[in-house]
């Protein structure tokens, strides 16, 4: 109840800040009614998902999502006009009051537009280069394509996944990783919209690990219905690649908030290496949440794969992403972990990237 109050309070002050200073009285009600709105529809598409009918409850989750992208935009845009004011009262620039109003609502709509259709469209190839010292010769060009935090569900469906399957089978990669956070609901209604993950195709198979999603959905579930559908689900555990002569380790810890849920679950990447061949010539782990990091550093892997963090999926929400996990987005190093965080290949909300593009990645290791 707290949090739909405050989200009353807020579009509130919304309307307060902005409707009286629109240059048309009709402007100004056209914009309270849709604050209204906005105000009822946010907590109906989770309340709403709450139905039997999935078909409603989906139509309950676009509208109140939609609106929730449109009201996260206008809040931060009227707290930065009333900032700009502010600074500017000295010099009595009435004419800025007007226009700045007419500025937010206008601006926001730009943003949501554009970020829904960056949402809605299928994510680009990013092609990222891991240079690795002492890499053996028969690794050099291996590829993993990498997708992370789709989110199948409410807004997510069938279609969507399928063309994100197409895209990864075009690239025809060593292996396929899919770094958590497949899911937003359970098997028992999202199954046939995952079914297309049984297509995937790559040298040595598509291997997955559970993100903090997968346990907001019945994980053990997924997990099971994941490998139905072929796919190798690494559970705290690791398998051997053989290619072309080398040796390459590729493990999978479960996520680090697992154990709030099933303390078998615990990420453990000790555990995940452990019994792997010591002369391997590349370990790697595949572990949800970049704050793995340091326990992957120390268990002896050299590189990590991670998502969660959607690159931030939107400006200005994106800066809090850095006080919460410490990777955004991209390549980084902890001294001799290479850990690259996608900034994932769906979206977990409203339908909004700005800022922060989708992506499909394609990692080529390369020696050093």
């Amino acid at each position: 109840m707290f949090a739909i109050w405050l989200s009353a309070l807020l579009h509130l002050y919304i309307g307060w800040r902005i409707a009286p200073e629109l240059p048309a009285a009709w402007e100004g009600w056209a914009l309270a009614a849709a604050l209204v709105a906005s105000a009822i529809l946010i907590p109906l598409a989770f309340f709403g998902r709450r139905s039997r009918n999935r078909a409603r409850a989906d139509r309950f989750t676009w509208a109140g999502m939609l609106a929730l992208g449109a009201f996260s935009m206008l809040l931060p845009l009227t707290l930065l006009r009333d900032v700009v004011l502010l600074l500017a009262w000295p010099w009595h620039i009435e004419a800025l009051a007007r226009w700045s109003a007419a500025a937010v609502p206008l601006a926001a709509l730009a943003i949501v537009t554009i970020g829904f259709v960056n949402a809605r469209r299928t994510a680009r190839v990013r092609e990222v280069a891991l240079p690795m010292a002492g890499l053996p010769p028969a690794l050099h060009g291996f590829t993993i394509a990498q997708i992370s935090d789709l989110h199948v569900g409410p807004t997510i469906k069938r279609p969507y996944l399928q063309r994100v399957v197409d895209a990864v089978n075009a690239l025809h990669a060593d292996a396929v990783a899919v770094t958590g956070d497949l899911v937003d609901g359970r098997v028992a209604d999202l199954a046939p919209h995952v079914a297309p993950l049984a297509a995937l195709r790559s040298t040595h198979g598509t291997f997955f690990v559970t993100g903090n999603h997968e346990y907001y959905s019945g994980a053990n579930e997924w997990i099971a219905e994941l490998r139905r559908l072929g796919v190798h689900v690494l559970l705290n555990e690791h398998v051997v690649l053989r290619h072309g002569g080398a040796q390459l380790v590729l493990a999978g810890v479960a996520d680090t908030s697992a154990h709030h849920f099933d303390p078998q679950h615990k990420s453990d990447p000790q555990r995940a290496l452990r019994g792997a061949p010591a002369d391997a010539g590349l370990r790697v782990l595949l572990a949800h949440q970049p704050r793995s990091a340091e326990a992957a550093a120390q268990a002896g892997f050299d590189v990590q794969l991670s998502g969660h963090t959607h690159g931030g999926q939107y400006w200005p929400w994106s800066l809090l992403v850095r006080l919460q996990q410490p990777y955004t987005a991209g390549l980084h190093r902890l001294r001799q972990l290479r850990i690259y965080t996608s900034r994932g290949t769906g979206y977990w909300g409203p339908p909004l990237r700005f800022l922060a593009p989708s992506e499909i990645t394609r990692l080529t290791l390369v020696g050093a």
